[in-house]
């Protein structure tokens, strides 16, 4: 039976090359964005790909993202939270207290909204596979990084606890943590930053997001299917 994944923040970086990884490998897949519709509009025509746009801050968009899936595809089994924003790094006093309203937001109740929105049509299929998109950062602490660090830590601690709370229902839940990976999002990191990063990592480069794309794939399918509660790092081994 073929599967249908739902992936938020899915028009760039590692959202995207999850999107062709699923795609590559047989699943329906539909995407949500929530700016960029040239964007969005490019990948539905080369990659024909659905992509709905909703804001995952909002329960009504995705509310309604959910129904044009359903009218469409059928009910959604797999579900990747991969939308997420970050803020410049800075120390704790100067970040703006409306910038962390934000991100929290997104990164933490983003996950929430989108959860509780899907998590029906698998609890009436009696299967399912959730896949966080944490960060490194949310597991060690970032200096400069204070707000999205707990973000992300919030993300883990999701996981964590609706891995406990849905595996009766034979709903799986993970997550994988990024390093350093070569997205929009580190577009601003300096040359000089980040050959410093590479020496703190044992494979000394930047990741690609495709190679995390791969361990979303693997976590959400049938080969993890005794994997639950777990984080999975892909970070070129962190020293």
């Amino acid at each position: 039976m073929q599967r249908t994944v739902f992936i938020t923040g899915g028009t760039r970086g590692i959202g995207l090359k999850t999107a062709l990884e699923f795609k590559k490998i047989g699943y329906r897949v539909i995407i949500g964005y929530f700016s960029s519709d040239e964007i969005a509009g490019e990948i539905q025509d080369e990659y024909k790909i659905r992509t709905i746009k909703c804001d995952v801050r909002s329960v009504e968009d995705l509310e309604n993202a959910k129904n044009v899936i359903h009218r469409e595809y059928g009910k959604v089994d797999t579900l990747i939270n991969c939308a997420g924003v970050c803020l410049k790094q800075a120390t704790i006093s100067q970040v703006d207290e409306k910038d962390f309203d934000n991100l929290i937001s997104v990164n933490v109740k983003g996950v929430f909204n989108a959860t509780k929105v899907f998590l029906g049509d698998m609890l009436s299929l009696g299967y399912g596979s959730i896949v966080n998109v944490s960060s490194i950062w949310g597991l060690d602490g970032g200096s400069c990084e204070v707000c999205y660090s707990a973000s992300k830590g919030a993300v883990t601690a999701m996981t964590k606890s609706l891995a406990k709370e849905l595996a009766p229902s034979n709903i799986r839940v993970n997550e994988v943590a990024p390093g350093f990976i070569d997205t929009d999002m580190n577009a601003h990191i300096s040359s000089e930053d980040r050959r410093d990063f590479c020496e703190t990592v044992l494979l000394s480069r930047i990741g690609k997001p495709e190679e995390v794309a791969k361990a979303i794939t693997f976590l959400a399918g049938d080969d993890a299917s005794y994997i639950t509660g777990q984080t999975l790092r892909v970070d070129g081994g962190m020293l």
